[in-house]
């Protein structure tokens, strides 16, 4: 959601997310990714899991809420400042580090899940890094759970970058994901109401694997 590295199009993607977090407002709301919610349940409270680019805190602080340990990051330390005090206004712990996807430490084996929403600042070679981390971070039986936007999100604009390199296909994530038992991966549209970063009609992927 908010790491875009070089290759999301910004010369500088920390400065640029944090201007992007700097309102008052929720860029994204303060809500959890709907994907998110509907696919929590293969998760129980007290398993351990990551929020990769986590931006505001919006999907870690409600995974928190659920009695899962969860550890997030983001490049914007403006996002992981508003997601702490999201944290702290809902009661919960998420240990939140200011990192890019390259400068996160992964701990290896580590996670009974992974949530990775709307990473779609990564480009393609960013991208297979952070693919191919997110399955070493998760123990066995640990479980991936992604939401993407496809090409068809090139005509909606109504979230997402405008880089086709940059959007999901299902055939991308079989073949990104081949090393997993993929239990769900479904295209679908649907209408978004995500702040003002995400809203309105949109061209969607999501996926949910386990490590075997």
């Amino acid at each position: 959601m908010a790491d875009p590295q070089a290759g999301g199009g910004f010369a500088d993607p920390a400065g640029t997310w944090n201007k992007r977090f700097a309102g008052e407002d929720f860029l994204f709301g303060t809500a959890p990714n709907e994907w998110l919610r509907e696919q929590a349940g293969v998760w129980a409270a007290g398993q351990r899991v990551l929020c990769v680019a986590d931006g505001e805190g919006r999907n870690s602080v409600w995974l928190a809420g659920r009695g899962l340990q969860v550890d997030a990051f983001d490049i914007a330390e403006v996002g992981v400042a508003k997601a702490r005090k999201l944290a702290a206004r809902q009661g919960v712990q998420v240990d939140f580090q200011v990192a890019d996807c390259d400068g996160f430490p992964w701990p290896q084996a580590a996670y009974d899940g992974v949530a990775a929403i709307f990473i779609q600042f990564a480009d393609p070679a960013l991208r297979e890094r952070l693919f191919a981390r997110m399955q070493q971070c998760l123990k066995p039986g640990g479980v991936l759970v992604l939401q993407g936007y496809t090409p068809k999100q090139l005509e909606y604009r109504t979230g997402g970058p405008p880089l086709a390199s940059h959007l999901y296909t299902a055939a991308m994530l079989r073949e990104a994901f081949a090393g997993m038992d993929i239990l769900t991966l479904r295209e679908y549209e649907a209408d978004v109401a995500e702040g003002s970063g995400h809203h309105g009609r949109s061209a969607l992927i999501g996926l949910v694997a386990r490590r075997r």
